[in-house]
This record gives structure tokens, sequence and C-alpha cells, in this order.
């Protein structure tokens, strides 16, 4: 049936309240996830067998794949794509919306990285939660170089998939065979990237174990984080004039 422009007007603010309820839903855990934990970096866990839960109204863990879920979503053109098509070269996949301030500033870093990385045959594919028409804009003019999958409600799904909430950014990191070695929570730094995709070379050159990239990768973020609040405390404040 032909939707009146009314009804379209309706759909999408059904589509903006839903969006804003999830994201100020999930902004919550992941701040109650880093209180807990020292690292931004989540280690992938296989997802536990299915079992009847005592208390029915307690929400089931969110569980992050071992593997890169199958979910599909439209690119820039309204192709339905997977990333199942990336098979065989490690994946930087990230999760951003337009009205996000730190997903904006990873886009020059993103697509320089996807120029520095041809050699390890790196993709890179951006998921955008946000409105298509608003991600083809910014896309446009800020020459986003890499692949973009969009998504609404539909993106919701996909950030379910991956056992995450939507608060963003967020960006998994695969390897050839498409298993999760690592993923990152907030804005992305060239030090951790190279970190990260280091070790993924190594996993895929078969000189480390998919385990041991995954300590080493957890153990360097660490340090990485260490030194640069050492370097924060080193700094003098500014002081108002």
């Amino acid at each position: 049936m032909e939707q009146t422009p009314s009804g379209n007007k309706r759909l999408r603010a059904g589509v903006i309240t839903a969006l804003v309820v999830i994201v100020a839903a999930g902004t919550g855990y992941l701040v109650g996830q880093h209180r807990s934990a020292p690292s931004t970096s989540l280690t992938p866990t296989s997802a536990p067998a299915v079992t009847a839960q005592a208390d029915s109204n307690k929400p089931a863990a969110r569980v992050v794949p071992d593997v890169l879920p199958g979910f599909e979503l439209q690119d820039r053109d309204g192709t339905l794509r997977k990333l199942a098509e990336w098979t065989g070269r490690p994946l930087v996949v990230n999760f951003w919306a337009t009205w996000c301030p730190p997903c904006r500033r990873e886009i020059p870093l993103l697509n320089k990285l996807r120029v520095d990385r041809k050699k390890q045959n790196l993709e890179i594919v951006g998921i955008a939660v946000d409105f298509r028409e608003d991600v083809l804009a910014y896309a446009k003019k800020e020459h986003i170089s890499y692949p973009l999958l969009i998504g609404e409600e539909d993106g919701s799904a996909a950030v379910d998939a991956v056992g995450m909430t939507p608060a963003f950014p967020f960006t998994l990191f695969a390897d050839s065979q498409q298993r999760i070695v690592t993923l990152k929570v907030g804005e992305l730094h060239q030090d951790e990237l190279d970190l990260i995709l280091d070790r993924i070379a190594d996993v895929d050159a078969q000189k480390l174990t998919l385990a041991a990239a995954r300590e080493q990768i957890s153990e360097g973020l660490k340090q990485l984080a260490t030194k640069k609040a050492l370097s924060d405390a080193a700094t003098p404040a500014k002081t108002a004039i």
C-alpha cells in the first residue's frame, strides 16, 4: 500500500523516537561497562547454550559472537549487502551515526587507514545506524571512500546481532576468516589501530594464534591507555583567563 505524506511523517517520527530511546539505554549500558573494566577493548566470547531463565523479566546477557554475523543492510546504491562478501580479507567494521562527534572525527583516519593498509588487503566497512538521506549527504560531503551499509531500525538490529548497544562509535576487527579478534568501544586512534591490525596480520600469516592475538591486543591497549593517562597527568592544566 502506498504511504501518504502524513503516513511517512508518522513513520519517520516513530523511527526517531525508537532510536532516541535505544541510544539513551545503550549509553547507560556502556558507561556501566567502562566503570568496571580498565580496558576499552571487549574480548569476544562464544555464545552460551540456550537455557531457561529463572527470572523471565531479566534481560538476556549480551554476547559478542565469535564470527561476524550474517545480517543484511543496504549500501549507498540500495543493494543489500552482507559482511560475508568480504571473506578472505581482514575487516574493520565501524558502527557510527552522523550526529555522533567522535564518529565524525574518525572518518579521516579510516579513509587514510584504507590506503595505508592496502598491502594487508584490509577493507573498512562503515555501518551507519541513522537516516539514509542524512548518511548519503554526509558521506558525499566528507568523501567517505570505504563501503557503507545503512540502516535505521534494521541498523539497530545489526547492533543487537553483534552483542552491543547503540552507543557510538564502536568497531569490530575481524581476520580474513571473519573471526572477531577484538572490539574497540569509543573513538579510534592511530596507535590502537596499528597494534590491533599488526596482530591480525600475524594471525592471517599464521604467526600467532587467535587466542594469543587477543591477549596481546588486550594487554597492549591497557599499556596505551596507561601511557596516555600518565601523559595527560603530566601536562599542566590550562588556566582560564
